[in-house]
């Protein structure tokens, strides 16, 4: 007796189609995808792990525990990617990378990668502009521009539950740390942090919102060959930048040039809360195909969150575009294919971007220290509020 198959219909496919989309794992939002990353990875840790990676939400000493210098200057919260196993680390990366977009995650192993580099250059070294200043103790990093959180005194921050500051090694790829603020929800605020030197990810999430101020990127080297490949972790930062002021007439370069030099972060490490004045150009005398590049310029910033979130976030400054000034100070050149040597700052009612190259102890073209702020609502204040 011949077997009896009943032949596919087109109602059948679609009836098939219909519950693969309505399966959780299809109907996940971007936040749902995070905290099911954030649950998967605290799911790897044992006990005393887990204490040592999560805070209270509103421990402001741990929001500000962050800094461009190595952590065995400022040693950071939570637990680095060396204390961890192959499958903690594996899950840690994939918790950061359902929070960033595909090129802000690129970015992030780029200056990771680089700060690996950096490891086999200088022997575990203090590098040049980033480790403690003469005159200042010679055994502390200085304060403001990339020194401790004024809380924590001269000394830098008191170790914290595990938190051994990388040990004594100053450099690499594994001297990263990860630690979670409150409990990861899709409904109620909660915060990931994630970073080392020269990088500082700060991303609070609520419900469908996501905010990724203050956040810092930075690159030491910031050219270095990988695979046969030349990597520039901030090349676009400093191109678009670059290429914009390059489109101003004279009038125009006259306001945004500066005629006073600009060396390090106006509003970096340890300068929550502080305010400057905007200067340079407004982009309301800009011409829309400026002001378009001047949007791609900061969508290198803001785009390093996961695109939902990016792109709730570039309609915010936008909509302020015509109150944001772009201002420059130093050399108007660069060797093409090479980083600029300028400090430039784009600021809004509610954006602070600043890139600055470092000028002591090397090329400054290869040491590059950014940060990225929103005054109203850095550390997810505004959410958090509601």
């Amino acid at each position: 007796m011949k077997a009896l198959f009943m032949r596919p219909t087109r109602g059948m496919f679609v009836w098939a189609a219909l519950c693969l989309s309505l399966t959780p794992v299809m109907a996940q939002t971007a936040t749902g995808k995070i905290v099911t990353a954030a649950n998967a990875f605290l799911g790897t840790l044992d006990d005393k792990q887990r204490q040592t990676v999560l805070f209270a939400f509103n421990d402001e000493q741990q929001r500000q525990r962050w800094s461009n210098f190595p952590t065995g200057f400022v040693p950071r919260g939570g637990i680095s990617l060396k204390e961890m196993t192959t499958a903690q680390r594996a899950a840690a990366l994939a918790l950061v990378s359902s929070s960033l977009s595909q090129r802000g995650y690129e970015k992030v192993v780029q200056i990771m990668e680089g700060d690996e580099i950096l490891k086999t250059n200088e022997g575990n070294g203090p590098p040049p502009g980033d480790g403690p200043q003469r005159g200042n103790g010679g055994n502390r990093p200085p304060m403001g521009n990339g020194g401790p959180p004024p809380q924590f005194g001269n000394g830098g921050p008191p170790p914290r539950r595990g938190n051994r500051g990388g040990g004594g090694d100053m450099f690499g790829k594994d001297l990263y740390y990860i630690s979670i603020l409150g409990k990861p929800s899709e409904k109620d605020p909660w915060m990931l942090q994630f970073g080392g030197h020269h990088l500082a990810l700060n991303i609070t999430i609520a419900g469908d919102q996501g905010v990724l101020t203050p956040t810092l990127t930075g690159a030491q080297p910031a050219l270095y060959t990988s695979n046969g490949k030349t990597v520039r972790p901030l090349g676009q930062e400093s191109d678009k930048a670059l290429a914009l002021l390059n489109t101003l007439d004279e009038n125009q370069r006259k306001q945004a040039i500066l005629s006073f030099r600009l060396a390090d972060l106006v509003l970096g490490p340890g300068q929550d809360g502080k305010t400057i004045q905007p200067e340079g150009l407004k982009a309301s005398a800009m011409n829309e195909h400026q002001r378009a590049m001047l949007l791609d310029v900061i969508a290198e910033w803001s785009g390093i969150i996961h695109e939902s979130a990016a792109k709730a976030r570039m309609a915010e400054i936008k909509a302020d575009l015509n109150e944001t000034w772009f201002c420059w100070s130093g050399p108007v050149t660069a060797t093409p294919g090479n980083n600029i040597t300028a400090y430039y700052r784009i600021q809004g009612p509610k954006l602070v971007i600043e890139y600055a190259p470092q000028q002591l102890g090397g090329d400054p073209a290869l040491h590059v220290h950014t940060m990225y702020r929103d005054p109203t609502n850095d550390y997810g204040k505004r959410l958090s509020a509601k």
